[in-house]
């Protein structure tokens, strides 16, 4: 991994990109230098999620569009005609190099890596979907070539703009509960476990499923993987708790400061090696500020509620303080026991409402203050998030090192750590 490789190079074999990839004399790229001045962006990926996110950035100069299904991005490629347009983000990158500051990753998770780390090895800034990538490793990676290459970034937890969820840090960074010691947080519904995979199918014309495929294992196309349903299949996607767990998680991280556990114990219904479940139950400590955060994938919500006697419906998070407790969502909250904080005066506001959560990332490229949900602080909580998923799949806990990422001695949970590449996607 620490032999440099020529980029053409590595093009031609389709050798992926790792923490050592090498690609010559790149810099970072400064449009900061002209803040009024339109940034060069290319969309990789842009149908389905990819679409909205093309949508937060289309008055910048969108140079390149990149999709390998060319029914699914149909209309974005009609619609931003004088881009130029490709089906390999390798190939796009590579002639490009000169005119593209930033790059937007919405692919499917399991193709976010390759594509951002070549990206931002290039020296350009990079907006990439939640959950920043596909396992622990990828996302160390991806974090700390953000900070070597000083490049600006953003992850899609586009919620964090959400006035309800800053008032909900500011009570609890004010102490209106006191002392939080536990927070309970979850996503409801059943989703996951999809049908057996249909076979025999033909690779529809339109699109590429080669390139589709990417760094995984190689397997017949199957409409039960793409165009969506790739989400519960854990070589593709990371389930439930991968979809919702970096929006919803984003409270207690933000309201607490938290970043790495050094324990994580999950559960669940037999666990299936190839499909993600339709429900789960972890349970992750951080002695350094004395929490224990619990995450449910859950139908009818955690066990606490009932316990407590609340009802969940609009929420789904639940502080546990000193003085109180706070349970909250999207778009309201509740100070508990009620009658206790009847007369309570809410604290001034201290958290600014955001410009826009893609003008944040624009902003940063520019020279302004970082993104609220850089890679910095975006990369424990994806990790964290996976971390749920690695327990619950390894069938019980372990201890975690965040700096050798090592799960003291669980041998299911260290393989999943970091996934392998198929031959030609290397690192």
């Amino acid at each position: 991994m620490n032999r440099p490789i020529n980029r053409r190079d590595a093009l031609k074999t389709g050798a992926a990109i790792g923490a050592g990839f090498w690609l010559g004399g790149s810099s970072v790229s400064r449009a900061e230098d002209s803040p009024n001045e339109k940034i060069n962006v290319a969309c990789i990926g842009i149908g389905g999620r990819g679409s909205a996110n093309v949508g937060g950035v289309s008055k910048q100069n969108i140079v390149a569009m990149c999709d390998l299904d060319e029914s699914r991005a149909g209309k974005m490629f009609e619609k931003h005609s004088k881009a130029r347009r490709f089906e390999d983000f390798r190939k796009m990158l590579d002639e490009m190099e000169g005119q593209i500051d930033a790059v937007v990753v919405s692919t499917p998770d399991h193709t976010h890596f390759h594509s951002s780390m070549m990206a931002m090895q290039m020296g350009k800034h990079l907006y990439c979907e939640k959950p920043m990538a596909h396992s622990v490793w990828e996302i160390r990676e991806m974090t700390n070539m953000a900070k070597k290459m000083k490049v600006a970034t953003q992850l899609g937890v586009q919620r964090h703009t959400l006035s309800v969820m800053h008032r909900s840090v500011e009570l609890i960074q004010a102490g209106a509960i006191g002392k939080v010691s536990e927070v309970h947080s979850w996503i409801g519904g059943d989703r996951g476990m999809p049908a057996p995979a249909k076979t025999g199918e033909k690779v529809p014309a339109h699109l590429n499923w080669d390139l589709w495929l990417g760094p995984a294992a190689d397997r017949p196309y199957s409409s039960s993987y793409c165009p969506y349903n790739w989400r519960f299949w854990w070589d593709f996607g990371t389930g439930e708790t991968g979809n919702f767990g970096c929006h919803i998680l984003d409270i207690p991280f933000w309201a607490l400061g938290l970043k790495y556990p050094t324990r994580v114990d999950g559960s669940g219904p037999e666990v299936d090696p190839q499909r993600a479940s339709k429900s789960m139950t972890t349970r992750l400590e951080f002695p350094d500020k004395g929490v224990t955060l619990h995450w449910y994938h859950a139908k009818s919500g955690p066990p606490i509620l009932k316990e407590k006697s609340l009802s969940g419906k609009g929420m789904n998070t639940l502080f546990i303080g000193s003085d109180g407790m706070l349970l909250t969502g999207f778009g309201k909250y509740k100070l508990l026991p009620e009658e206790k904080f009847a007369s309570y005066q809410n604290p001034e506001r201290s958290i600014p409402d955001s410009p826009g959560f893609h003008n944040e990332w624009l902003n940063a490229i520019r020279g302004g203050e970082p993104a609220t949900c850089d890679f910095d602080y975006s990369g424990p909580l994806s990790e964290t998030v996976l971390l749920a998923n690695t327990a619950y799949r390894a069938g019980g806990g372990f201890d975690w090192d965040a700096k050798t990422l090592s799960t003291g001695g669980n041998d299911k949970a260290d393989a999943m750590i970091r996934t392998e590449f198929r031959k030609g996607w290397e690192v």
